[in-house]
């Protein structure tokens, strides 16, 4: 079997820590992913998913994102009954992240974990996060180079390909 959920989008409301009554660390967010497709004359969709996160992942969470931070998670999809205050029966859908990476740019470079991606918690295989894509800087000569910096390709030789 398969469950796997990978989603990119931006945090809805600042996440905020909890604490179990074992002294686990927990913590629960909505984040908006926005639709690939847009209607003609319409505006984009977005999707919203709840996700939650645990002990070393949710402290994480809630030291380097708000809301509107973009956020990358890699978890599963999981379902849950729960009844209300009233009696209701109702069923919660939501993602349990196993790994949370930062997607855009750092509002503040003093974090222990720099700009990889946090050590996600010990699950049954033992795997850990892997460092996220650093930006590679531009070679000078694309950043500064204008039309110059080329040669024409005479278009009567042999090309190798």
């Amino acid at each position: 079997m398969l469950n796997r959920v990978v989603l990119m989008g931006r945090l809805v409301a600042d996440p905020e820590l909890k604490t179990t009554n074992t002294g686990i660390s927990v913590t629960s967010f909505r984040i908006a992913v926005d639709r690939s497709y847009v209607k003609a004359g319409a505006e984009r969709q977005a999707d919203f998913f709840d996700i939650v996160a645990w002990r070393s992942s949710a402290e994480f969470v809630c030291r380097n994102f708000s809301k509107g931070s973009l956020i990358a998670i890699d978890g599963q999809l999981q379902s849950r009954q729960y009844q209300t205050k009233d009696g209701q029966n109702r069923t919660a859908i939501e993602v349990v992240a196993d790994n949370i990476s930062f997607t855009g740019e750092r509002r503040d470079s003093t974090s222990a974990y720099g700009n990889y991606a946090q050590p996600s918690r010990n699950n049954d295989y033992g795997s850990q996060a892997a460092p996220a894509a650093q930006p590679q800087p531009q070679p000078e000569a694309y950043s500064a180079g204008s039309a110059d910096d080329f040669q024409v390709m005479p278009l009567d030789d042999d090309l190798p390909f």
